[in-house]
């Protein structure tokens, strides 16, 4: 129990570091450095096992680090690195808001209200399969969602609200969270998204859609005084860059959506024979993209340059995801090293019920983390570390835990007000993050206990 208590009070410290805006990545390496060395200072555990010792405890943190970073950053941080910068080359020839253009284009067809509002929600969804920023998804609906919404007379709290939320759900290859629960639960990550995920996420969605259409609506009845009969309101429109930008050949749509086909033709029902994982998916996406932008742009010099995009996208997450995700293990090594993981272990075990208190521990935790931190991945790649070894003791499939924790990873996420969608769309639509995560909170914790409702009928 003492362990238990050491952890939670550098628990505290570090959330309450990360809220004040210290670097996450820093905060959870000291952390867990902070946490083993007291564990070594009251021989409460060893950092690493006595083959894999370099014969001093002190000098074996950083042994821990070292290895988990080379380990990393050939496994998972590969496969992240390689979908976020197909991701950053798709925006760069515009085929990202080619394919928002088409998708949204239905929905100027409608004119009840709230059911385009429920609508965009889920079409918003389903392209962040394909679009990775949850940001700059925001962004591209701002654009093209946005004055339809307006036009229709749903205020600009709401549908700043209901854009937000788009990203709502972490879904598909391209989510680094999707790739490290795959991973951690030893998993594909085509089988994790389409076995455990797909099928949760289907209802969590569609229960969020449903209640995005009546707390939108009562707050605009309430405090916005209902529609404005259709009446769009010059000072709600947007004007981003994007306006001004010609668009792209309709058929670039494909783009964006050719590596879902390659991973579920190959990597998933394994056609005519073949089988091919995530990564080499992106690189024949890749150069088919290129292809289509030389046969367009009839400039070959031009295409060879834009290149630069996808290696600086790769750069950038392992300056960032990779580098939070080994951060998070260290800190997750610590409180092994304290035996906070066991002591917790013994605690759910002793209410007679371990796997469901653990599991809905465990979400708890993430969500406050991520509501308080506004984001999604700290809190997540801190935690998910440990997941297989508490499982391992309950006697339950490690992705029975990961699969919630990493749904409420990204739902609790639209809570906060300092989460980075949120700021961008209302910074666009001029509404305040504060009144648009009031908005938000209903539909996302109906969203959260759904998640918990269908993971365990499904999987419990």
């Amino acid at each position: 129990m003492l362990g238990l208590m050491i952890a939670l009070f550098f628990l505290c410290i570090c959330g309450y570091a990360i809220f004040k805006k210290y670097k996450a990545q820093t905060v959870l390496l000291t952390g867990g450095f902070a946490m083993m060395s007291v564990a070594i200072l009251l021989g409460m555990g060893d950092i690493l096992p006595v083959k894999n010792s370099t014969g001093s405890p002190w000098f074996d943190m950083f042994q821990f680090v070292a290895v988990l970073a080379s380990k990393r950053a050939a496994e998972i941080g590969m496969l992240i690195m390689v979908v976020t910068g197909f991701a950053r080359y798709m925006d760069k020839i515009g085929a990202s808001r080619v394919l928002v253009h088409i998708c949204i284009k239905p929905l100027q067809a409608l004119r009840s209200p709230y059911i385009v509002m429920a609508l965009g929600f889920i079409i918003g969804q389903c392209l962040h399969l394909f679009i990775a920023s949850a940001s700059g998804l925001g962004v591209l609906l701002m654009v093209t969602m946005y004055p339809i919404l307006i036009s229709l007379g749903i205020s600009r709290n709401g549908a700043t609200a209901v854009i937000g939320t788009t990203s709502a759900i972490d879904l598909g290859p391209s989510s680094g969270n999707t790739v490290l629960a795959a991973k951690t639960a030893g998993l594909q990550t085509v089988d994790y998204f389409v076995t455990y995920q797909l099928p949760v996420a289907v209802v969590v969605i569609l229960a969020i859609a449903v209640t995005h259409y009546f707390v939108q609506r009562w707050f605009d009845k309430k405090h916005e005084g209902g529609l404005a009969a259709g009446v769009p309101r010059e000072e709600e429109k947007t004007d981003h860059k994007s306006d001004a930008e010609p668009l792209r050949p309709l058929w670039y749509v494909f783009l964006p959506i050719f590596p879902m086909i390659l991973i579920l033709a190959f990597g998933f029902f394994k056609f005519r024979g073949i089988h091919l994982d995530i990564i080499p998916c992106m690189f024949v996406s890749l150069f088919i993209s290129m292809v289509c932008e030389a046969l367009t742009t009839r400039n070959v010099k031009k295409v060879f340059a834009s290149i630069q995009t996808f290696f600086d996208g790769m750069g950038s997450q392992f300056a960032t995801v990779i580098t939070l995700i080994v951060a998070g293990e260290t800190l997750a090594q610590g409180l092994t090293a304290l035996g906070a993981i066991d002591t917790l272990i013994n605690v759910t075990q002793s209410t007679g019920s371990g796997k469901t208190v653990m599991v809905l521990v465990m979400s708890g935790i993430i969500a406050v983390s991520c509501i308080v931190m506004g984001s999604g991945n700290a809190p997540f790649f801190a935690f998910s570390a440990f997941a297989p070894q508490v499982a391992k003791k309950l006697g339950f499939d490690a992705v029975n835990l990961l699969l919630p924790m990493q749904l409420t990873s990204s739902l609790a996420r639209g809570i906060s007000p300092i989460t980075a969608v949120i700021v961008a769309v209302c910074g666009i639509s001029g509404a305040s993050p504060f009144e648009v995560v009031k908005r938000t909170a209903i539909p996302m914790a109906v969203g959260l206990l759904t998640t918990q409702i269908m993971t365990y009928i499904l999987f419990g």
